[in-house]
């Protein structure tokens, strides 16, 4: 896997790298994906793993990082995904091993309000970070799960 983007990069490859738990996907990740990949050539994910998530939000909906990066990988404009090997919520593990040019960041992000450490490790690596994309936040994870135990 790191053969395959260390080898995009040698290319002179734009490589855009975002991040996150798709957990569960919904129409505002596909939105983030396709707007992500125009950005550049290569588009890496960056996925929570299973201890993340449950960091994060105290359990995961599907059953595991496997079936989440499958389903992620499935999608036409994901080059390749990765399982994020770091121990906090934020992806600065995952950031220095893909070494990204741009890291896009979705509808519910802005400047101000992204993590100290992920700022600085962008900085390190001389990457670019580029807000708001796929749109503004139309669809949540946290909504869809909280939607479905309403309705029980």
């Amino acid at each position: 896997m790191l053969n395959r983007i260390l080898r995009f990069l040698r290319l002179k490859r734009v490589v855009v790298a975002t991040g996150g738990g798709f957990d569960p996907l919904h129409e505002g990740h596909i939105r983030l994906l396709k707007e992500a990949k125009k950005l550049g050539d290569v588009l890496v994910i960056m996925l929570n793993s299973d201890e993340q998530l449950i960091q994060k939000k105290g359990k995961t909906f599907y059953p595991s990082q496997v079936e989440r990066k499958e389903i992620v990988e499935s999608i036409k404009y994901v080059d390749k995904v990765i399982i994020d090997p770091g121990k906090d919520v934020t992806c600065e593990e995952a950031l220095k091993l893909v070494k990204p040019d741009i890291l896009a960041k979705g509808g519910d992000r802005k400047s101000g309000s992204m993590p100290e450490i992920e700022l600085n490790v962008c900085k390190e690596i001389g990457c670019s970070i580029v807000y708001n994309v796929g749109g503004g936040k139309i669809q949540s994870s946290s909504w869809l799960i909280k939607r479905n135990k309403g309705s029980k």
